[in-house]
């Protein structure tokens, strides 16, 4: 039964996904062969953020796994293994940023559309099978998704959504027991951090961009 529902999960992330990605090349009014090159460049580091949380997983239970690998394994990691791939991609995209391999306003602005459509679609299917702490989570998407595609400014709607999802998601830490990114428990700490973060990653390719 677990094992079922943990099947479904991840299912229901990888068509959440696969919406997003769609939802980009059908929406976006960049150049066909733009678009294409984005997609693959933001693939390659989701296929990166799979393969990290694996590694996580592997790490936080290091001992459990060299004594039965499949326990570790057969199981979706939990939100440590989320913030460890979540840091080893976000060092990947500044090294190919520092050498000029990846453009990261392009980049940031093709996984803002696919991150907050796949959220949007997952929360959804979320609310379809009765979890009713997905309700607050899809409203704010639901704000963040119509500012999206009302401001077309480029760096000015990527902070202004960074900080509106920010912001909502601090609030929902306080009115609700838990909050959740794709199925993974996140703490208020790692959502400031997130948001500092980007924040630096953005300001630090844009200064040097401009020198």
């Amino acid at each position: 039964m677990v094992i079922t529902s943990a099947i479904v999960s991840i299912g229901i992330i990888i068509a959440s996904v696969a919406v997003g990605l769609i939802s980009f090349n059908l929406l976006s009014d960049w150049p066909k062969a733009e678009k294409k090159k984005q997609i693959e460049a933001l693939t390659s580091q989701l296929i990166n953020f799979v393969i990290f949380v694996w590694v996580g997983k592997i790490l936080l239970n290091l001992s459990l796994f060299i004594q039965d690998p499949m326990a570790v394994l057969a199981y979706p990691g939990d939100s440590g293994a989320f913030y460890l791939a979540t840091l080893f991609t976000a060092i990947i995209v500044v090294y190919k940023t520092i050498r000029h391999h990846l453009d990261i306003f392009a980049f940031a602005e093709v996984f803002a559309h696919v991150f907050l459509v796949a959220s949007f679609f997952y929360e959804f299917m979320q609310m379809v099978l009765d979890n009713s702490y997905s309700l607050g989570y899809l409203v704010l998407l639901a704000i963040l998704l119509i500012i999206y595609f009302s401001m077309r400014e480029h760096i000015t709607t990527l902070i202004t959504i960074l900080a509106g999802w920010t912001a909502g998601m601090l609030v929902l830490t306080f009115i609700q027991p838990f909050v959740t990114v794709f199925g993974y428990m996140i703490d208020p700490w790692f959502i400031g951090l997130f948001f500092i973060g980007c924040l630096s990653i953005m300001f630090f390719s844009k200064r040097k961009w401009d020198a």
